[in-house]
């Protein structure tokens, strides 16, 4: 049976070419989100370097937020407290500030790995010092910084060149005097560092002489770290919270390997869909080259072949394709990998800083998975194959062997079932979880895959689908091609599995497109809607660099004075935002939450915010009605805040709404209370009414790295963060759409081989070579229409869903005119081009090749 097999590959390898790249595309997409995943949990901001790795305990001023080991502290600690201990060896004050470092051109510098570019102080004493000087010297003078690797190579920077800090409060120039290391990594868990003369760094974090966010101790000689810790606890009471550095590393490692398995998984995910299009294509190749075979098969099985040896023979035949597509996907994973890579760092994930991984488990898996994609999608045509009677020896190839319908039904009926147990899986999570991104996604991936399962059911049930729909496209042919439409007809409801082969491909890769396009304007356009409802300012000033979010990043507080003076400038208002934690909640374990400020006198004229909630004065904050209600509080009720500054205590004065989601989601507070909560609060944008785009980009252009944004831009721009997903499931679907085109290619293909006899007995009898291709058209019809239909219902099906599981009114089944038929149309193309050239081979059959066909 190897030998077969090894024959009948080596004979129809021309045909099983669309197969083989459609299997080889699925386990590359394996191998890549593999190695993705990899080397997210590698690169995830240097998730093995830590910066503390020299310091055996850290002091931290106040408290420290026990679920987010990278949150600054909310106090200060004077560092002579700590020096003048007999246990203490050496101790650095510590601080950072978050800062956009641009390039020369003003062009921003992505941190690695969804982590941020930090200010830190650099350590003069050796003891403590985890920075190792690959190049250069250390900063000593204010405006000198030294960098990490990552950092000097995602901006292409070298020693001596200038760059610029965009401060909370100011753009601030410096010069690179060194680039270092940590760990022999370049980056750290936290994301990129510069680093800069310690006063230098004291006075950016607006903290009093003396005194620092935290302190990093070396132990003295035979002086155990947890000991240490313990005295300096006794010591310093409750005006600092006190960790071993080893404790604080790990912490740190656990959360950056989080945020890389997230991500991964997200990419894994969107992998499967494409996972599921390579099983679809391989097993309708499969299932064709059963149907073609039909006739060499039985009389295997007429000189003595076993069923179980028939069936063993597909097997190995879907095993040499499995071996190949494994090692051809095996090396396009690599740079279908940095294809993702790119993709991912153009929103903000960044992990480029660790290298490809070439280890058992980047290579095993992949390779392993090929094999059993493959077997599987294989699995239903080897029975059928087995299932081939002898007798089928003597008649023609033509027609196809009628099935018994109750296993086929069985197993649509197994799979709709699933489908709607997962679906009722994500109506149960929307009952059950309170609302939220968490509560999106596991919603959104109950219905995606409940949507596979209904996709492979209707998959099966096709053939039932394809002689009504034949009946009537053949009727209407037949007003407009006459004989070669009744002919195309009578083919189709003839052979319905041949036909339904090629429409589930269709089907598949219309749902994918529709899916896709149905989701992503949908949120386009609720968040346009939303964000002209609630942004009255004409203008927004944002920054040219981003976020490891993909979001505009913080611009410098100043910005605001220099555009309020601008000819025609009624009001501009700087837009700020931090973190606060609650500790006074009627819910224990309160989640942080995101304040938002608008100037002193509040957001009138600038934003339209719902319920109109009145300008928040100096102590108080406004609560959306979502977060009021999770944590139980009403308005009048006072409310004690964790901030960087400290704890803080507020009093809720109403609730309001940000349908957009855009500028002040959750909390709203004055200025000053901001300045109370955080005095480096980030500025997200300067809002601005009145005035041109012209006048205001003349008064910013001294200011490098900013941009002046329309009301509609800007939404678009800080509507990133919430678009990501779909951005990068754009490329996902792309592929996968790639490979049911593949397949869809690999099945017309097939069925005119299949039907190579037919169309020689066609010519025999007087058709010309016009009329055959005819029928091949009208047969693309049906299957145009079919596939069309189906994947049309799947994806408006998928996003109702969607839209009632989630509650959300960012998807709306509600498609523009035009999206169906420029679907349809597309679903046609595609089709007439792929059967392009099988077409003009049907034609060209000559009588006495068919007449020596099986």
């Amino acid at each position: 049976m190897w030998l077969i097999a090894r024959r009948t590959f080596a004979e129809g390898w021309v045909r099983l070419t669309a197969t083989l790249l459609a299997a080889l595309g699925s386990i590359a997409l394996i191998a890549a989100s593999l190695q993705f995943a990899l080397r997210a949990q590698e690169a995830v901001a240097g998730s093995d370097a830590s910066e503390y790795f020299r310091a055996d305990v850290l002091v931290r001023g106040g408290t420290a937020d026990p679920g987010d080991p990278f949150a600054p502290p909310d106090g200060r600690i004077r560092l002579d407290r700590i020096t003048a201990l007999p246990s203490v060896a050496a101790a650095a004050g510590d601080a950072e500030v978050a800062v956009t470092a641009s390039r020369t051109d003003g062009r921003g510098i992505m941190a690695a790995a969804e982590g941020r570019t930090l200010l830190r102080p650099w350590v003069p004493d050796p003891r403590l010092n985890p920075y190792r000087l690959e190049a250069g010297r250390a900063p000593s003078a204010d405006g000198e910084v030294a960098v990490v690797r990552h950092l000097s190579r995602a901006g292409e920077l070298s020693v001596g060149d200038a760059m610029t800090l965009t401060l909370p409060h100011r753009a601030h120039r410096v010069r690179i005097t060194g680039i270092v290391t940590v760990q022999g990594r370049d980056a750290v868990a936290a994301g990129d560092l510069v680093l800069a003369p310690p006063e230098a760094v004291r006075r950016a974090a607006a903290l009093p002489a003396g005194s620092w966010q935290g302190v990093w101790v070396k132990a003295a000689p035979g002086v155990p770290a947890e000991r240490l810790r313990g005295e300096l606890a006794r010591e310093l009471g409750g005006a600092a919270t006190v960790r071993t550095a080893g404790s604080v590393r790990l912490a740190q490692a656990a959360a950056a390997s989080g945020e890389g398995a997230s991500i991964a998984g997200v990419v894994g995910m969107l992998a499967s869909v494409a996972i599921f299009v390579g099983l679809f294509v391989v097993a309708n190749t499969f299932g064709a080259l059963v149907r073609q075979r039909t006739r060499r098969l039985a009389l295997l099985g007429a000189i003595g072949a076993t069923p179980r040896q028939i069936g063993r023979l597909i097997r190995l035949e879907a095993l040499a394709v499995g071996a190949v597509a494994s090692a051809g996907g095996l090396a396009a994973g690599f740079p279908l990998a940095e294809l993702i890579v790119r993709l991912f760092a153009r929103d903000g994930f960044d992990v480029s800083a660790a290298a490809p991984q070439t280890g058992w488990a980047a290579l095993t898996v992949p390779a392993a998975a090929g094999i059993l994609v493959t077997q599987a999608a294989a699995w239903r045509a080897a029975r059928r194959a087995a299932a081939v009677p002898p007798v089928q020896a003597l008649r023609g190839t033509a027609a196809e062997s009628r099935e018994r319908s109750w296993p086929r039904l069985l197993s649509a009926a197994a799979l709709s079932a699933g489908a709607i147990l997962l679906f009722g899986v994500a109506v149960a999570v929307r009952a059950e979880e309170p609302p939220g991104p968490d509560r999106t996604f596991v919603v959104g991936l109950m219905i995606v895959f409940g949507a596979m399962l209904a996709v492979t059911g209707l998959a099966m049930l096709t053939p039932y689908f394809v002689g009504p729909l034949g009946g009537l496209v053949g009727r209407l042919g037949a007003l407009a091609g006459g004989e070669t439409a009744r002919l195309a007809r009578a083919t189709i409801t003839r052979s319905p599995r041949r036909v339904s082969s090629a429409a589930s491909s269709v089907m598949l890769g219309v749902a994918l497109v529709a899916s896709v396009a149905l989701v992503t304007l949908s949120a386009q356009d609720r968040f346009r809607e939303a964000g002209r409802q609630v942004m009255a300012a004409e203008h927004a000033i944002a920054s040219t660099a981003r976020t490891a979010e993909g979001a505009p990043a913080p611009l410098p507080r100043d910005v605001a004075a220099a555009v309020a003076g601008a000819p025609g400038v009624s009001r501009a208002v700087a837009l700020t935002r931090t973190q606060v934690t609650p500790v006074s909640s009627p819910v224990p374990g309160a989640e942080p939450l995101l304040v938002s400020a608008a100037g002193q006198d509040g957001p009138r004229d600038v934003l339209r915010l719902g319920g109109r909630p009145p300008a928040p004065r100096p102590g108080e904050i406004a609560l959306s009605s979502a977060v009021l209600e999770r944590l139980g509080l009403r308005s009048g009720q006072d409310i004690v805040v964790r901030a960087a500054r400290g704890r803080v205590a507020l009093t809720v004065t109403g609730a309001y709404h940000d349908p957009s989601h855009l500028f002040a989601d959750q909390a709203l507070v004055a200025q000053a209370t901001m300045d109370r909560l955080d005095a480096n609060a980030a500025t997200q944008a300067v809002l601005v009414r009145g005035g041109s785009r012209e006048a205001l980009a003349r008064a910013v252009a001294g200011i490098p790295g900013v941009r002046v944004l329309g009301r509609d831009a800007y939404v678009e721009a800080a509507s990133r963060p919430l678009t990501r997903a779909l951005r990068a499931t754009h490329g996902f679907a792309g592929l996968a759409l790639l490979l049911a085109l593949f397949g869809m290619a690999t099945t017309v293909s097939m069925s005119v081989a299949e039907r190579t006899r037919e169309f020689g007995l066609l010519a025999a009898v007087g058709a010309t070579g016009r009329q055959i291709r005819a029928i091949v058209r009208w047969e693309a019809a049906t299957v145009v229409t079919l596939g069309t239909a189906l994947g049309l219902v799947i994806a408006l099906g998928a996003l109702t869903l969607l839209h009632v599981t989630t509650g959300s009114s960012y998807l709306r089944p509600a498609p523009p005119w035009w999206l169906f038929p420029a679907i349809a149309a597309a679903a046609a193309a595609a089709t007439l081009a792929t059967s392009a050239l099988p077409t003009r081979r049907a034609a060209a059959v000559p009588i006495l090749t068919a007449a020596a066909t099986e």
